[in-house]
């Protein structure tokens, strides 16, 4: 039964992931490498001029820009050497392969090595990279790259600093435009507040395996295990979905997309916590075995992966950074402290079945025939019956023998 599920998920999974890198668009590609937690705000104040249907946002925590032309006319991204880099319009999205930028912009950090076809002054040859007329892209004028803090920040840490006010020039046909915003430093969160509160939590919930699993308190005890780990898978999906919105997924078809692309294992784990939380809920056998190993894999794909937001003032999520960190830490407590409380049960349960057998258990034979004549008293009349028949017929052979003349 556990290989046919386990063979059926395996396909599932495999079909899944089939099907995000047969339909995952170029155009969508470019950031692969999402922040998990930042300390610098990127905000989009405008387009200059402002036109209908031409829409312009930051996803991924700031990380990149997302430009959607919903206009007639095509409209081109300029580049760092004011060469074209991007035109997109109604046809859809094209990347000029000799700007440099096509390059640099594949990554965050922007240390991509130019191909020799990287000429700012070559004349453009564009590449389609997307049938839509919407295109995400990494862009350092929007971001910061140095190592450390800038000297504001480090001088009063305790507020926010502006970074600088930034722009992005546009071009539609001859007449220029520019994207405007700003990038701000903000405060860091006090991550061994966030880590000490964690691990409090976590400790609590392991204790719950020292509860002897088969006294009443055990059995509670892996009961409300398994409600911590749906709360915890249910946490673990929250996110999830939320990081998916952040980059920028719109749309059932988009928000499944962004989830398989980007989240899958963090999706998986937390559903598989679901599960398993309710089959400890039913105190199913191996209910131990499965709270500890569905613990184990959400606090390492959902929980650890995540926990940069701790210590960081940015979260890659809709919703306030707050929340965020209170869902990463759910996600933390259940699923280590499950794998903690399922272990310890399980040593529990193997201990007591190890153990050398008792006074009772060493008379063998002749305990096992007591018990059996206690329990089948009739067993015990029968053979005395069978007893006496048999006395009587001796008795009558011998009396026919002494007759004999």
């Amino acid at each position: 039964m556990i290989r046919t599920l386990l063979t059926r998920a395996g396909l599932v999974a495999a079909a899944a992931l089939t099907a995000t890198l047969a339909t995952a668009a170029p155009a969508a590609a470019h950031g692969a490498d999402a922040p998990d937690g930042t300390d610098y705000r990127t905000t989009v104040t405008g387009i200059t001029p402002a036109r209908d249907g031409l829409e312009i946002r930051t996803v991924e925590a700031g990380a990149r820009l997302e430009l959607t032309n919903h206009t007639d006319r095509p409209v081109e991204v300029i580049g760092y050497s004011g060469e074209p880099y991007l035109r997109v319009g109604p046809d859809g999205v094209y990347e000029n392969t000799h700007s440099p930028a096509t390059y640099l912009n594949r990554t965050i950090s922007g240390e991509t090595k130019l191909p020799p076809e990287a000429d700012p002054a070559a004349e453009p040859s564009w590449r389609r990279v997307a049938d839509e007329p919407s295109v995400r892209w990494h862009d350092q004028r929007a971001l910061y790259q140095e190592a450390a803090p800038p000297h504001a920040a480090l001088a009063a840490p305790d507020r926010e600093h502006r970074v600088r006010d930034w722009s992005v020039p546009l071009r539609d046909g001859a007449e220029p435009m520019e994207i405007h915003g700003t990038l701000d430093w903000v405060p860091p969160p006090d991550a061994y507040s966030w880590s000490a509160a964690t691990i409090v939590g976590l400790l609590a919930v392991g204790a719950l395996g020292l509860l002897a699993a088969a006294s009443v308190p055990g059995g509670r005890a892996i009961a409300g295990l398994g409600a911590l780990l749906v709360a915890g898978g249910t946490a673990a999906v929250a996110y999830t979905v939320g990081r998916a919105l952040d980059a920028g997924a719109e749309g059932f078809g988009g928000l499944l997309l962004g989830l398989l692309s980007g989240q899958l294992w963090a999706l998986l784990t937390g559903l598989g916590a679901i599960a398993a939380g309710a089959y400890a809920l039913a105190r199913r056998p191996a209910a131990d075995f499965a709270v500890a190993l569905a613990g184990a894999c959400l606090a390492l794909f959902a929980g650890a992966a995540n926990a940069t937001v701790f210590a960081r003032a940015i979260a890659p999520a809709p919703w306030s950074a707050t929340f965020a960190r209170v869902l990463v830490a759910a996600v933390l407590i259940t699923g280590v402290g499950a794998t903690a409380a399922g272990v310890l049960r399980l040593h529990a349960a193997r201990n007591s079945t190890s153990r050398p057998g008792s006074a009772a258990e060493a008379t063998g034979p002749v305990a096992e025939a007591g018990s059996t004549a206690a329990a089948e008293p009739g067993a015990a009349t029968a053979v005395a019956a069978s007893g006496a028949t048999a006395g009587a017929g001796g008795q009558e052979r011998a009396a026919a023998r002494g007759s004999k003349p």
